[in-house]
């Protein structure tokens, strides 16, 4: 996730520290993955996300906000970047190099958790682009296995190659995960400006309101039934609360559980 925010570097380390980056992986040329040491004492819950900064021009950090990718068990954090060509932060993070340095916020933030949720045997995990990463990070935590029947997870991205992390997901496999849970996982991708193979072609609301992306997963969306978690760029979030609010989910509130969670990132 990012966030508009800017702050100087008088906060002291308790708040921050520089960590180190351990591994950068470039998906396509403006769509990579950071890895880095993590601090000691840093918690999240597996949805949650927290802020990453680097110097300016002018010596003062710049913070953004990112989705962890990791699970919260992982020693390493990982964060899953778009590159932003005008942008502040994302041209300065697409040059670090293993070993550089980067710093990271000792909080974490977010509210796209599962604790949001009460009941229901499907959980719906909706992403476009980035907005990917916060769902990967609860797919590698034990407890959604544990919690529900069902996990249906849909990424839909512009092209074929901006599939990040396709390959997890199509073979899951992770050392927190019992194995015979696996199977629980549905995946479907879509792809919105190119016919391909294997991928549905089209947004998530159009793939919704066709019925077209329950018959390719084989399940029937229900109130009573489905939680759904949305995460992705404003238009998206905006045009599945219409859609999922009309069809009788009520968005979850602290003091009012509903079964629908949604996140802007972007």
């Amino acid at each position: 996730m990012q966030a508009q925010t800017t702050q100087t570097t008088q906060t002291t380390q308790t708040k921050y520290s520089p960590q180190t980056v351990t591994g950068m992986h470039f998906w396509t040329p403006t769509i990579f993955s950071i890895k880095t040491t993590r601090p000691p004492g840093l918690q999240f819950t597996a949805g949650q996300f927290v802020r990453l900064g680097l110097p300016g021009d002018d010596g003062e950090l710049i913070w953004r906000a990112y989705s962890f990718v990791n699970s919260p068990a992982e020693d390493t954090l990982e964060f899953y970047v778009i590159t932003i060509p005008e942008g502040q932060l994302t041209p300065r993070l697409s040059e670090l190099k293993v070993g550089d340095e980067l710093f990271v916020d000792h909080t974490a933030y977010g509210f796209l958790t599962l604790d949001r949720f009460t009941g229901g045997d499907d959980l719906w995990l909706l992403a476009t682009g980035t907005g990917l990463a916060p769902f990967v990070s609860i797919l590698r935590d034990p407890e959604v296995w544990q919690r529900f029947k069902r996990i249906f997870v849909v990424h839909s991205v512009r092209w074929e190659r901006d599939l990040a992390y396709y390959e997890e997901l199509r073979h899951f496999s992770h050392p927190d995960v019992d194995p015979a849970l696996v199977d629980k996982l549905h995946f479907a991708v879509s792809v919105t400006r190119e016919q391909t193979p294997g991928a549905l072609y089209g947004r998530i609301t159009s793939l919704l309101a066709s019925g077209e992306l329950e018959k390719a997963v084989g399940a029937t969306l229900d109130p009573a039934t489905s939680r759904i978690m949305v995460c992705g760029n404003p238009d998206m979030i905006k045009e599945l609360r219409a859609w999922f609010t009309g069809k009788g989910y009520a968005v979850s509130r602290t003091a009012t559980p509903g079964p629908l969670v949604l996140e802007k990132q972007w």
